[in-house]
């Protein structure tokens, strides 16, 4: 079994007697890139924060790299990760190695480590600019910049290419799939579009009203697409009696077989006089997958 960055067990948040986050089970596995994936207002901010020890959980526990935060723990547990919630922050009257002094004073560390966070984020010609005079996609850098300062073992990141035109949504996209790779970092990424965790991540947890709705490898989601068989033949009322098809908009629509079942199939057709005119494998796309997971139809 791999080894997890993150676990929670029955995590809960209440406010109010309402439940933001309901009993989330949390497992992301050290090394991966995991998206945190549900529509805005699903919990993925809460439950971050909760992990990180910004908001106090009304049950449950959090483990973070093998140890189970509380007040004791939560500072020494908290120098080995990174972090960016919600809009980045910055001093806009300083520079951007100005600002990244500050945390890096913070966190002890050395003076090189605000060169290498420059240079991982692609802001090292920008250093002395005053933050004030940065692009929103510059800000977004200059706080992934400060979440890597001395290449902490896990890193989240709420919304990371919120207000990010395409090119700057690329390369944050690119970055943070690398990190892994390149830095050996653990990396939980939030998002509301499927399109964004589906480039980036290679496990996915999918939250609605609270609650996970689905949680593994993206592959093993792609793997769950529903799979049918689409007909159109010369006499599609015969045809959808014999091979037990419905008819979708001019498709008889029938499920999945085997190549020797689909030749079958085509064969009894052919006996009763009625020709194939084409025949298409159709699956689901993730699209499909997520809303049906958010929108509690299941799978």
């Amino acid at each position: 079994m791999a080894t997890l960055a993150i676990a929670t067990s029955e995590l809960t948040k209440s406010y109010g007697g309402a439940r933001a986050v309901d009993g989330i089970e949390l497992e992301v596995p050290e090394g991966a890139v995991y998206g945190f994936l549900g529509p805005n207002g699903a919990g993925k901010s809460t439950t971050m924060k909760m992990v990180l020890g910004l908001v106090r959980p009304t049950a449950g526990e959090v483990e973070v790299l093998g140890e189970r935060m509380d007040r004791r723990n939560r500072l020494a547990v908290l120098a080995h990760v990174g972090s960016l919630i919600e809009s980045p922050s910055c001093y806009r009257h300083l520079t951007a190695r100005e600002n990244l002094d500050i945390v890096r004073r913070l966190k002890g560390l050395p003076d090189e480590s605000i060169d290498e966070a420059l240079e991982t984020v692609g802001l090292a010609g920008t250093s002395r600019k005053l933050a004030g005079q940065f692009s929103l996609g510059m800000r977004q850098r200059l706080g992934l910049a400060a979440a890597l300062l001395g290449n902490p073992r896990l890193v989240l990141l709420d919304e990371p290419t919120n207000g990010l035109d395409p090119e700057g949504i690329h390369e944050m996209r690119e970055l943070i799939r690398g990190l892994p790779r390149t830095h050996g970092t653990t990396v939980l990424v939030s998002s509301h579009l499927l399109s964004e965790v589906e480039q980036m991540a290679d496990h996915v947890g999918i939250i609605s009203q609270g609650r996970m709705a689905w949680q593994g490898t993206l592959e093993a989601l792609r793997a769950r697409a529903r799979r049918q068989l689409a007909f159109r033949t010369t006499d599609d009322r015969r045809a959808a009696a014999l091979l037990g098809a419905s008819d979708q908009g001019g498709w008889l629509l029938a499920p999945f077989a085997d190549d020797e079942a689909v030749a079958s199939s085509s064969l009894a057709l052919a006996r009763e006089g009625i020709g194939v005119v084409r025949i298409e494998e159709r699956s689901e796309g993730l699209e499909d997958i997520f809303l049906a997971l958010t929108e509690g139809r299941g799978l």
